[in-house]
């Protein structure tokens, strides 16, 4: 088995930065006594972020696709590893990479936002003394989701850590609107490219047995995520997907034709995140109701049930923010595949020396570079990209879109 920062695709650098963290974070282990109880004789905070190899608090930042979960989650396992190295064959490895080492918490929002309620408990739970493993790790994947007060929680923590806590956080970049400054201060940052299209064909040809001619449009249609890629080379449903937003260039004829193409879009995106959260939503809602006794019978039954309902609508309401966020994510992909679309049309006509994205729709995008001028495809671009920052300003998704569509009608 490969070692845990295998699935690091195109990111020497990091991989190099990390590889020497988890080297320098088990000689702090073995520095220590037997036990690791001694109070301060493991502790990364004291060099200070960016200062040594291993400190107690990170940043991985880059653009989707560049793996920063995937970073995050092979530096929790390297710490965790016995040899010290992130072998991958070891407990505590192979623990951490599967979500169930004990000293290991994963944040992994559902919704549009993480709670301050959510962030302090983890924090009070990350502040314990490691229970099997050599370091209470909590991993925050979308940091850039924390809401203010949930953000100062973690600043605290973050500014007082215990000995043997390590903190973390993945977000876009490192912009105010991602991660607060007085966060960022405290931390060390590694920052993640997109990965090259060849080295992420190179892992579909590899690992998934993909035929080579199928990895390289699939590597360049996904414009380096690696897990889109995946989909892209495998699944049917999401190359149709792709097709249809492709599509909408040609179906912009009229306003009437703008306001069709958004509800697509939207109708589009609606259907395939009830899809990806229908049986997740339905086993939720089976275990709480057997949790609470549903079908029971006997003294206390009814009663129960009365209790129940608060706890079920609870679950309604994280269920509707995880849907409205599983919807914008799969909005959003269509607007990248969109957004890539239109950047093809404007390399033509500038004559750039690069790949297409898309390389099945080049005789579409040469076309329209011959009917439209340069301003007007980048005024497109444009578009599509405010369309993109307007959706995540929370304007509303349709009023966003059908915007979007009118501006790339006219030009």
């Amino acid at each position: 088995m490969a070692d845990v920062f295998a699935d690091l695709v195109g990111q020497d650098d990091a991989v190099a930065t990390l590889r020497a963290a988890a080297a320098a974070a088990a000689e702090l282990i073995a520095a220590t006594d037997p036990t690791g109880t001694e109070p301060g004789a493991v502790e990364p905070a004291g060099a200070g972020p960016g200062t040594g190899a291993m400190t107690h608090a990170w940043i991985f930042t880059g653009p989707p696709g560049s793996g920063r979960s995937v970073a995050a989650r092979a530096l929790a396992a390297a710490l965790q590893c016995a040899y010290g190295t992130g072998c991958g064959n070891c407990a505590g490895c192979h623990t951490t990479l599967t979500g169930t080492h004990a000293d290991v918490r994963f944040v992994v929002p559902e919704g549009l936002s993480i709670g301050v309620g959510e962030m302090r408990a983890l924090v009070l739970r990350a502040a314990s003394t490691p229970s099997g493993g050599r370091w209470q790790v909590l991993v925050i994947e979308d940091a850039d989701r924390l809401t203010e007060a949930a953000s100062n929680a973690l600043l605290k923590a973050i500014e007082e850590p215990p000995p043997r806590t390590v903190f973390l956080l993945c977000a876009p970049s490192t912009h105010p609107d991602d991660i607060s400054v007085t966060i960022r201060s405290r931390c060390r940052l590694v920052p993640l490219r997109q990965p090259p299209a060849a080295a992420v064909a190179a892992v579909l040809t590899g690992r998934d047995q993909v035929a080579p001619e199928v990895a390289g449009w699939a590597a360049a249609a996904a414009q380096g995520h690696v897990g889109r890629a995946r989909r892209l080379a495998r699944d049917p449903d999401a190359r149709q997907r792709r097709d249809a937003v492709l599509a909408v260039p040609r179906r912009l004829t009229g306003v009437g034709a703008c306001f069709d193409a958004a509800s697509a879009l939207i109708d589009a995106a609606e259907a395939e995140a009830a899809a990806a959260v229908a049986d997740a939503d339905a086993a939720e809602k089976a275990a709480l109701q057997t949790a609470l006794g549903a079908g029971g019978t006997g003294k206390g039954a009814a009663g129960a049930a009365r209790g129940s309902a608060g706890q079920l609508k609870d679950l309604e309401r994280r269920q509707k923010s995880r849907a409205t966020r599983a919807q914008r994510d799969a909005l959003d992909r269509a607007l990248v595949d969109l957004a890539g679309f239109y950047r093809d049309v404007l390399t033509v006509s500038m004559g750039a020396p690069v790949a297409p994205v898309h390389t099945d729709t080049e005789p579409l995008a040469r076309a329209a570079a011959g009917k439209w001028t340069p301003e007007g495809t980048l005024r497109r671009l444009e578009a599509v990209l405010a369309c993109r920052t307007a959706i995540e300003t929370n304007v509303k998704p349709r009023i966003a879109v059908e915007a979007m569509m009118l501006a790339l009608w006219k030009g």
